[in-house]
Formats: C-alpha cells, sequence, structure tokens
C-alpha cells in the first residue's frame, strides 16, 4: 500500500473518530452527559439503567478501539504493536468499566472527578493518543531492525 493512501486512510478514520464524538447524544445512552455538563457538584448522579448503561459504554469503546487499532496498524505497518494494542484495549476495558461499575453503584459522589475521568477513558479514543507516540518512541529507541516487507 502507498504512503499516501496510507494516510488518506488515516485521516478518514480521524474522522470517524469525530463523527462518533459528534453524534453521540441520540444514539448512545449517557444519562451522566448532562450531568456533568450541569451541576454534578451540587446534584446527585442520576438514575441509571445499568445493563443499558454498559451496553452503550461497551458499543462506543468498541467502535473507538477498531478505529483505534486500524490507525495504529496503518502508522506502523506492525503486527506485534497491533497484537500489543489489543490486549493493552482490552486489558484498559476490564479495569476502567469494572471502576466506573463500583463508583456508580455505590454512589461514590465525593469522586465525582475519577468518575468523571474513567468515564472519559472509557468513552473517548484517548489511548490512540497516548499508543501513537509510544510507539514512535520505541520506534526511535529500539530501530526498525526487521526487514521490510510491502504488502
Amino acid at each position: 500500500m502507498s504512503k499516501s493512501v496510507r494516510i488518506g486512510l488515516i485521516i478518514v478514520l480521524f474522522m470517524m473518530l469525530i463523527l462518533i464524538r459528534a453524534v453521540v447524544q441520540p444514539y448512545f445512552y449517557d444519562p451522566l452527559l448532562d450531568y456533568f455538563k450541569h451541576d454534578y457538584l451540587n446534584a446527585a448522579i442520576p438514575e441509571l439503567d445499568f445493563g443499558a448503561y454498559f451496553l452503550n459504554i461497551f458499543y462506543r469503546y468498541a467502535l473507538n478501539t477498531i478505529i483505534s487499532l486500524a490507525i495504529i496498524y496503518l502508522v506502523f505497518y506492525d503486527v506485534k504493536s497491533l497484537y500489543f494494542s489489543i490486549k493493552f484495549y482490552v486489558l484498559a476495558f476490564v479495569v476502567l468499566s469494572l471502576t466506573l461499575f463500583i463508583l456508580l453503584k455505590f454512589n461514590v459522589t465525593q469522586n465525582y472527578l475519577l468518575t468523571f475521568y474513567v468515564r472519559r477513558f472509557l468513552i473517548q479514543p484517548l489511548f490512540v493518543f497516548i499508543l501513537l507516540p509510544a510507539f514512535y518512541y520505541q520506534k526511535l529507541k529500539v530501530g526498525d531492525r526487521r526487514p521490510k516487507t510491502e504488502v
């Protein structure tokens, strides 16, 4: 695949991430969106349908993850980086969703910022912005000692 095609696909994939973020309100169930936009310091966490809420978080996380994995693969064209990223995303989802469930189930309102940021890492594609520079730095430090093969 030529470099210009890869760059074009990467741009399209980033636009898809932006589109998911832009159309979140009508398509994904997220009552905490309005809660954190308004008076979250004084208001109680709204009632949640935990099944629907975590299913929607999973859908959003899965969409962002698939697009992010495609971006990582197209940028580095490396299967090892892709496998590491898959493991990272799965582990991050398990840890963050369990943390969010515990925070919401036991109504830990004193740590509203912790709830906010755990939720943010689940619903926004922040990990791609962490992994891209990390893989790039690793590539610079270790160097690419493998023979290059074009597919």
